[in-house]
C-alpha cells in the first residue's frame, strides 16, 4: 500500500541531515484463546496531521530528550516514558528491554532518526490507550496477520516495521523473542532508496542495488 508523506519525510537535495536519536518499544503479549494464543505486537496509528509518517501503524516511540540521559540508558528511559505517553502503558522500573534492532532513515529523507527499537513484556491487564494527539488508534497484531493486512492494503506499515515483525513471525512467545535477542550484538541498518522505473525501491545492505545508491548519495 502507498502511503502518505508528511512534510518531515520531503526529499533532501543537500548534504544528508544528522540522524536525531530515538527509541521505540517493541510491546509483547500472549493474545487469543486459551489453546489459541500467540505472540501478539502493540502498534500504533500515526494521526495523519503528523509531519513524519502520518497515518501509519507504529511500534511506540519518540525522540530521546536530553533529560533522558546519554547513550543506552538514555534510550530505554525515552522507550519507556514514549509507550507510557502515546500508549498509557507504564513499565516498571525493573522491566527488562532488551534491544531488537537499530534502523537509521535513509540520507534521502530530510528529517532523519537513529531509531532504537527495544523487546519488552506487556504488563498484565493494561489495555493500550492512545493519547489522541500523536496516536489515534492502538491495536495487539499477531506478526504475521499484521504482515498479510499490509499486503491486502489493510495496514499502512513503514519499511523497518515490515522487516522487524517478519522477523518476530516465526517467534510463538514473548519469552522466546526475548531469550532470542538478550545479549545479542546488534547492527544499524541504513536502508538506501534507489529509482527503479518508474518508481523507487528500499534497499538494504547485501542487495546489489545498495552500493549502486551510493554514488547518488555522494555527490550531494
Amino acid at each position: 500500500m502507498e502511503r502518505n508523506r508528511g512534510p518531515a519525510e520531503a526529499p533532501n537535495p543537500g548534504r544528508p541531515a544528522t540522524p536525531r536519536p530515538a527509541a521505540s518499544v517493541v510491546l509483547l503479549r500472549r493474545g487469543g484463546k486459551h489453546g489459541e494464543r500467540t505472540l501478539e505486537v502493540l502498534m500504533l496509528k500515526r494521526a495523519d496531521s503528523a509531519a513524519f509518517m502520518p497515518g501509519v501503524w507504529v511500534f511506540p516511540g519518540g525522540s530521546v530528550d536530553a533529560a533522558d540521559g546519554p547513550e543506552e540508558d538514555g534510550r530505554r528511559v525515552c522507550a519507556v516514558r514514549e509507550l507510557s505517553e502515546e500508549a498509557g502503558i507504564d513499565l516498571t522500573t525493573d522491566a527488562e528491554l532488551v534491544l531488537f534492532s537499530r534502523w537509521v532513515t535513509p540520507e534521502v529523507v530530510s528529517t532523519r532518526f537513529d531509531a532504537w527499537f527495544f523487546l519488552a513484556v506487556a504488563p498484565a491487564h493494561t489495555p493500550p490507550q492512545p493519547d489522541g494527539v500523536e496516536t489515534i488508534e492502538a491495536a495487539w497484531f499477531a506478526p504475521a496477520k499484521a504482515l498479510a493486512a499490509q499486503q491486502a492494503g489493510e495496514l499502512r506499515l513503514a519499511f523497518p516495521t515490515i522487516h522487524q515483525l517478519s522477523w518476530l513471525s516465526d517467534v510463538a512467545t514473548a519469552d522466546e523473542a526475548i531469550a532470542a535477542y538478550r545479549g545479542k550484538d546488534v547492527e544499524s541498518v541504513t536502508p538506501r532508496i534507489v529509482r527503479e522505473g518508474d518508481g523507487h525501491r528500499v534497499v538494504l545492505p547485501g542487495d546489489p542495488a545498495y552500493e549502486e545508491a551510493e554514488p547518488a548519495e555522494k555527490e550531494r
